[in-house]
């Protein structure tokens, strides 16, 4: 059973909000796909901001969307007034794409009172739609005071 739609609505706003305040994902054109409870998807579309010499993805920019998608997930279940930073993640990239755009899905695999640990999903979505694994990623989350 899912939640219901005012509690997704707010999560929406509260990482939507959290998203515009984060200067590198908008000049890298990151987007809000999905959230839920304890899951959230971004996607990343390709340009030369986010390329390597070979001319595919950057393994920065995946690491960074891996990074920003779990961290969002976590920030689901953290509490209100409290923000979340990453203190480690392991990346291993799968395959090297360029052209179309990324996928990443974060979610959460425990949510504790001291810290939080996530795991996101890099897909590649090639221009013709097709669906390929990129990267998979792990992290530990502590939730932080809202600053701001």
């Amino acid at each position: 059973m899912s939640e219901p739609t005012t509690t997704n609505d707010a999560l929406r706003e509260r990482v939507q909000a959290s998203l515009d305040r984060q200067g590198m994902m908008k000049h890298l054109g990151v987007r809000l796909l999905h959230v839920s409870p304890g899951s959230v998807t971004l996607a990343l579309p390709y340009s030369d901001r986010v390329s390597q010499q070979q001319g595919g993805f950057h393994g920065g920019a995946m690491g960074a969307l891996a990074d920003i998608a779990g961290g969002y997930a976590a920030l689901t279940v953290a509490p209100d007034g409290m923000e979340v930073t990453t203190v480690e993640y392991k990346i291993n990239f799968l395959a090297a794409f360029g052209a179309g755009e990324l996928e990443a899905t974060g979610r959460v695999s425990k949510a504790g009172k001291r810290i939080i640990v996530a795991a996101a999903e890099v897909v590649h979505v090639a221009p013709d739609g097709k669906r390929s694994d990129c990267a998979v990623m792990q992290q530990t989350l502590v939730p932080v005071p809202k600053t701001y």
